[in-house]
């Protein structure tokens, strides 16, 4: 624990959903859900005029729609909100050289590391600097949270939402968190909480009462040494400025579960590739092949094969998935299928390539070294584009807008930007020539203008001081990218309602 509350919690506020309400002035102040819009889609992100009808991240879909019927239905545009988030830990790293990311819209930063803060009058100084650059460069806010200890930080940023700051003095942390909930501290859900309930706690002070010997006794020695430090207000957890993965994944949910076992395998191979092209794109190699199954009961099986070293080989990994994938039983359909690479080096063992070479004798190597994105992005035919609820456009007569909905041949278009007034909407033929996917357009002009969809805005802030000097590094890959996750496009006739 710290004298001075120089550690800071950073948290967008209803990141993904709040950035679509900027980037569509018709949705300012609407109830947005941002989420696969499949029949098992999960909501993402819900933005707070959603979150008043009870829709909140990983609810169900369908629940999310029969609650807010009249909300926006957006699928997520991960590559706009990576390019705001990259953005956001410019800001940080002008702050400190420790900068922990946890997800797209969510890190830890060490002020004392970064000389910028040695006390509360400077902490929160930076905290309410900070705050004004996030909100100058990309138009969006953010909480924050300062206190002595990663815990606390992360605690008091919760209780600042939404755009605000509240700092923790050391000293006050037992005091603080006494009459809270058990529930606000970490590896406390449901489940251990109701457990704990039943014992006759349910704030914090009463597992700092209940004492040491009592919390492991119902927990474990683990789970109950950590929970009774937690409860003290005690986390001496440093800031770490570089997490390295652990395993490179992709996984996808089907609308109808797969029974063709020719299909499931053709879906394995794909699932593969795209792995393949992430761990490529990590610049990691891996050592353990792993393939999951999510049956039609919901029983999830996982089945993993280690290499003789690592390989970032396509061949070898998506051999191995297919031998996997031979020892389950898929009988009665699958609803979900992944593959992953763990085990992660950062070079290939030399042995791997003649192993790969066996897999690929007799099949074409250039058609293979192709990247899976390329593959999708290789154009199509008019009448087999899609038009995802949200996603960007552009028309040749009235520029550039976001899709409303599809369906029946048709897709409706709303034509605005970030800083015009709420347009209007027209409607197309899905195979009209002159309407394309479009880029999206930057949410803060004199942040953005110049810039691709991924660059980085200059800050608002000078000096070292401010918020606003190059360093950090890019966030982790968000959670709504990974599992049941999000990003299922909808098919023909989802129209999106809004109000």
């Amino acid at each position: 624990m710290r004298a001075a509350p120089t550690i800071l919690h950073l948290d967008m506020d209803a990141f993904f959903a709040a950035a679509e309400q900027a980037a569509k002035p018709s949705l300012r102040g609407k109830p947005v859900v941002v989420g696969g819009l499949g029949p098992r889609g999960v909501v993402a992100t819900a933005s707070y005029e959603a979150r008043r009808f009870g829709v909140h991240s990983a609810m169900p879909m369908g629940q999310a729609r029969r609650l807010a019927p009249n909300a926006a239905y957006l699928v997520p545009r991960f590559a706009f909100y990576r390019s705001i988030s990259e953005q956001v830990m410019r800001l940080l790293g002008g702050l400190s050289p420790l900068v922990e990311p946890l997800s797209l819209d969510e890190a830890f930063v060490d002020l004392e590391a970064g000389g910028v803060a040695g006390d509360t009058a400077s902490a929160r100084a930076v905290g309410e600097r900070l705050r004004a650059d996030i909100l100058a460069t990309t138009g969006l806010t953010g909480s924050v949270g300062l206190a002595g200890s990663k815990m606390l930080a992360k605690i008091a940023s919760e209780e600042a939402k939404p755009d605000g700051l509240v700092l923790m003095e050391p000293g006050t942390e037992r005091a603080l968190l006494g009459p809270k909930s058990v529930r606000i501290l970490p590896g406390v859900g449901p489940a251990t909480g109701e457990h704990l309930r039943r014992a006759g706690m349910t704030t914090v002070s009463d597992l700092a009462e209940a004492g040491e010997d009592e919390l492991v006794r119902l927990l474990g020695r683990a789970h109950g040494t950590s929970l009774y430090r937690m409860a003290q207000g005690y986390d001496d957890r440093p800031v770490v400025a570089e997490r390295d993965a652990k395993s490179v994944s992709v996984e996808d949910t089907f609308a109808v579960d797969l029974h063709d076992r020719v299909r499931i395998r053709s879906e394995v191979e794909r699932l593969a590739e795209r792995c393949v092209g992430r761990l490529r794109a990590s610049g990691h190699s891996g050592r353990t092949i792993v393939l999951k199954v999510r049956r039609f009961d919901f029983s999830t099986l996982t089945r993993s094969e280690t290499l003789r070293g690592p390989t970032d080989a396509l061949g070898v990994v998506r051999e191995a998935a297919g031998r996997l994938l031979d020892s389950v039983d898929t009988t009665g359909g699958v609803r979900l299928l992944g593959v992953g690479v763990s085990g992660l080096a950062d070079y290939t063992q030399e042995d791997l390539f003649a192993q790969e070479a066996e897999v690929r004798a007799g099949e074409d190597v250039e058609a293979e070294s192709v990247p899976a994105e390329a593959v999708v992005a290789e154009p199509v035919g008019p009448a087999e584009r899609s038009w995802a609820p949200g996603h960007d456009v552009r028309h040749a007569v009235y520029g550039a807008g976001w899709v409303q909905g599809s369906g029946l041949g048709r897709v409706t278009v709303r034509f605005e930007e970030p800083g015009s007034a709420p347009g209007r909407v027209r409607t197309f033929a899905v195979d009209d020539p002159e309407l394309e996917a479009g880029e999206a357009v930057p949410l803060v002009r004199g942040a953005g203008a110049g810039l691709p969809v991924g660059g980085v805005a200059p800050s608002a802030a000078a000096g070292r001081g401010g918020a606003g000097l190059p360093g950090g590094g890019a966030a982790p890959a968000p959670a709504a990218d990974r599992g049941d996750a999000p990003g299922l496009a909808a098919g023909p006739g989802s129209h999106p309602h809004h109000p």
